[in-house]
């Protein structure tokens, strides 16, 4: 599992460790990873492929994070690269670096001669601002970082791209564009979460031995061993029940297909048996005939152990009082789409049993009263404040789905693809996540592993794809990340 923290949580750790090393010890460690890192990315990739007689070219700002970057040009140039320091702030450059800098050979220009510099560099290094940075580049640095994203030269970010916000993933103006990041110490949300993770590239972590300082992280990112470890598992007494029976009310005589699309993620999500409710039953019997179908209400239709409800419903009087019965039971509930408009907003805080909502930007924002623009550029802020709010677990979907839940790291998504952004995508992502909650896993970890599960089909999928072909990935998906159960 990858771990995130924010800026502050990181200082408190590099200042604890700082005191138990000699002094720049944690530069050196920073600045050797670095090196080696760069090193392979020219071997691998460079126009020259190996560091001798390469060009590199140091985007260099103050502080930290320029000191960093100078040393770890000075142990290229020491291999035999080219290299050319660019100083944004002479007078505040870091000195110890600097010196080694020249020592090995770099020269250093100021930032009006590097654009034909920039233009034939075989690697490009951004150390212009670290992680205390707040807003978009300043005009300058701006132009230097066009510069190197316009003449397509590899651009490798220190710690993280310059112009970001690091605890937030927001991105308040010019930022770089990176082609690979190096990191150190432990991940940043930045890294994480877009639309700053769009500007971050290839991710490479670099150990510095921050690890035993720091404390619970605040975000994490599941990999696939979490994911093995909670997908249900049939045993030997098994049967649909024990297994768990999720109920799905979606669909209307205008949207037969949600309904459809969200029975087939369920089936594929790991529950018995699946119990549909409502007036899409032809519909989901013609392409599921193994799903038990009932015309409702919710509170007759049998016994189930969580419930999905919102794809497809429509708006008018019948799928209200469906949302108001299904709120109301004693099992886990996952809302979403037309569900989040017709439910209840104090129904949804009351309850007893945990409750998923699974809106996009748009709905999230009709939720918390705010504009879908400020919900994409600072989608962290707002997962947490629906998390809160609703005392809800939340999974908000978008380029970066983060699911929340009150007292618990906020957790990141790894996986999906742009090409999810079609209709019907969420009915299944519904459908499966449901499936999980009814298996029983808890909320936050059903959404988590659904959300995985789900992203892994989108990229599984032949291109272009229509939504009603990712349920059946979904098997193939899970035996990748779960050999031993299709043994």
């Amino acid at each position: 599992m990858r771990h995130a923290y924010t800026v502050e949580t990181v200082r408190k750790a590099e200042h604890t460790l700082m005191t138990r090393v000699p002094p720049g010890t944690l530069m050196q460690r920073a600045a050797a990873g670095l090196a080696a890192a760069c090193a392979d990315l020219l071997g691998r990739t460079g126009r020259r492929r190996g560091i001798y007689g390469s060009r590199v070219v140091a985007l260099v700002g103050s502080g930290d994070n320029g000191g960093d970057t100078l040393y770890a040009t000075a142990r290229l140039a020491r291999r035999g690269a080219g290299a050319t320091a660019v100083l944004l702030a002479p007078e505040k450059t870091h000195p110890g670096g600097l010196a080694a800098f020249r020592r090995a050979g770099g020269r250093t220009v100021t930032p009006a001669d590097a654009p034909p510099l920039i233009a034939r560099a075989d690697l490009v290094l951004d150390g212009i601002v670290g992680i205390g940075g707040k807003g978009g580049l300043r005009p300058e640095a701006a132009g230097l970082a066009r510069a190197a994203y316009e003449a397509r030269v590899a651009v490798v970010a220190v710690d993280l791209p310059s112009g970001v916000d690091a605890s937030t993933g927001e991105v308040h103006g010019d930022a770089v564009r990176a082609d690979a990041t190096i990191t150190f110490g432990t991940y940043k949300p930045c890294q994480l979460i877009d639309p700053a993770a769009e500007h971050t590239g290839a991710l490479r972590l670099i150990d510095i031995g921050l690890g035993p300082y720091l404390p619970d992280p605040e975000l994490e990112a599941l990999q696939h061993a979490d994911v093995a470890a909670l997908l249900p598992t049939p045993v030997g007494e098994s049967d649909k029940y024990r297994r768990g029976v999720v109920g799905v009310v979606a669909g209307s005589e205008r949207y037969p297909g949600a309904a459809v699309l969200a029975v087939g993620g369920a089936l594929r999500g790991g529950a018995g048996a699946v119990r549909y409710v409502g007036p899409a039953a032809d519909a989901v019997i013609a392409r599921y005939p193994e799903t038990l179908v009932s015309a409702g209400p919710p509170s007759k239709a049998g016994r189930v152990q969580a419930w999905v409800v919102g794809p497809g419903l429509g708006d008018d009087a019948r799928g209200r009082q469906a949302v108001a019965e299904v709120l109301a039971s004693d099992v886990p509930v996952l809302v979403d789409a037309d569900g989040l408009r017709l439910a209840d907003r104090r129904a949804i805080r009351e309850r007893t049993a945990p409750t998923v909502l699974t809106p996009h930007a748009g709905e999230a924002a009709a939720l918390l009263e705010a504009a879908r623009e400020d919900v994409e550029t600072a989608r962290l802020a707002h997962v947490r404040r629906l998390a809160e709010e609703f005392a809800a677990t939340v999974l908000l979907k978008g380029s970066t789905t983060l699911v929340a839940e009150q007292g618990h790291p906020v957790r990141v998504n790894p996986t999906g693809t742009a090409w999810l952004s079609t209709a019907g995508s969420g009915d299944v992502l519904s459908g499966l996540t449901g499936s999980l909650l009814a298996a029983g896993l808890t909320a936050r970890d059903a959404a988590s592993v659904g959300a995985y599960l789900h992203g892994l089909a989108g990229r599984y999928a032949d291109v272009p794809f229509g939504s009603h072909e990712l349920a059946e990935r979904i098997p193939e998906v899970w035996h990748s990340v779960h050999p031993e159960q299709g043994a």
